[in-house]
């Protein structure tokens, strides 16, 4: 299904590019942007996603490949980051926002377009304060994990869980309104 990253990346350029040399680094993002979009045009229902979905996963690619454990892995690796951000509302569902209770929210919602849907959410994130963005996207996006926020963040790890907490309420209250919403920024 995915051609192997290894017929288009060397071995020296793949470990170069783990270790942050900027040229390797840039060669394999050029190398690489055919396939992730290859792929984004395969799991993305909306082709006016599938660019924003190329670049935020080449960010992905840029600032995480030293985590990927060998050159092997990379494709499939690339393949689930793009899938994950054509997947990001329905994520955003799963990992929070399901807790959608009423019957008139849950059928607003599945009126909804996916389009108007990612519009809603990226609303809603740019309603947080930057502190609680920041915290729910290096989760939910970047997908890293409490301690690894925390020691980025240079915070504790109940700090960071409260402010997901805190992030993932107000984006719920956001989504869950009529769409009469002032900015929140708590």
């Amino acid at each position: 299904m995915y051609r192997s990253a290894s017929t288009l990346v060397d071995e020296q350029t793949f470990r170069l590019a783990q270790i942050g040399d900027p040229t390797a680094i840039q060669s394999l993002l050029i190398r690489l942007q055919p396939d992730v979009r290859r792929y984004a045009r395969k799991q993305c229902r909306s082709s006016s996603a599938i660019e924003e979905v190329v670049q935020e996963a080449l960010l992905v690619v840029y600032r995480r490949i030293g985590q990927v454990r060998d050159l092997a892995s990379l494709s499939g690796w690339i393949a689930k980051i793009v899938l994950r951000l054509c997947m990001l509302p329905a994520l955003m569902f799963m990992r929070g926002i399901e807790g959608l209770t009423e019957i008139e929210n849950a059928a607003r919602f599945a009126r909804v377009s996916t389009d108007e849907l990612r519009i809603d959410l990226v609303r809603a994130l740019e309603s947080l304060s930057p502190h609680l963005r920041e915290v729910i996207l290096m989760r939910d996006l970047q997908e890293m994990t409490i301690g690894e926020i925390a020691h980025a963040l240079k915070t504790t790890r109940a700090a960071v869980k409260a402010r997901l907490h805190r992030a993932r309420s107000l984006i719920r209250e956001y989504l869950q309104g009529e769409g009469e919403h002032d900015a929140v920024r708590t």
